[in-house]
């Protein structure tokens, strides 16, 4: 099994910067994909991006440009630097990981921009 733990979101201000950490823990050894979806109210969960254990990275049509991941592999952790952050990127901000076919789920941290 592997354990998610999300941190970073909070508010910030049109235009600004967020950076979110995800760490994971358990059979890690194992994982192939690590990644970022975020989910809106009312809208489905849709992709922000992931990287796979050796660096390649993979982005949704919103976020490419502005956002980048990156991974630790010795730390357990992937990273997500979000920049030029607009109203539209206000959601609940999900990691994931993928092991043996299977996808693991964080429990989510909350990313509001708000002038």
């Amino acid at each position: 099994q592997v354990q998610l733990v999300e941190s970073g979101g909070g508010l910030v201000q049109p235009g600004g910067s967020l950076r979110l950490s995800c760490v994971a823990s358990g059979s890690i050894s194992t994982i192939a994909t690590m990644g970022w979806y975020r989910q809106a109210p009312g809208k489905q969960r849709e992709l922000v991006g992931t990287i796979t254990r050796g660096g390649r990275r993979n982005y949704g049509d919103s976020t490419k440009g502005r956002f980048t991941i990156s991974r630790d592999n010795a730390l357990n952790t992937v990273h997500l630097q979000m920049n030029n952050l607009n109203f539209e990127d206000t959601a609940a901000y999900y990691c994931y990981a993928e092991r043996a076919y299977t996808t693991y789920w964080g429990q989510g941290t909350q990313v509001t921009v708000s002038s």
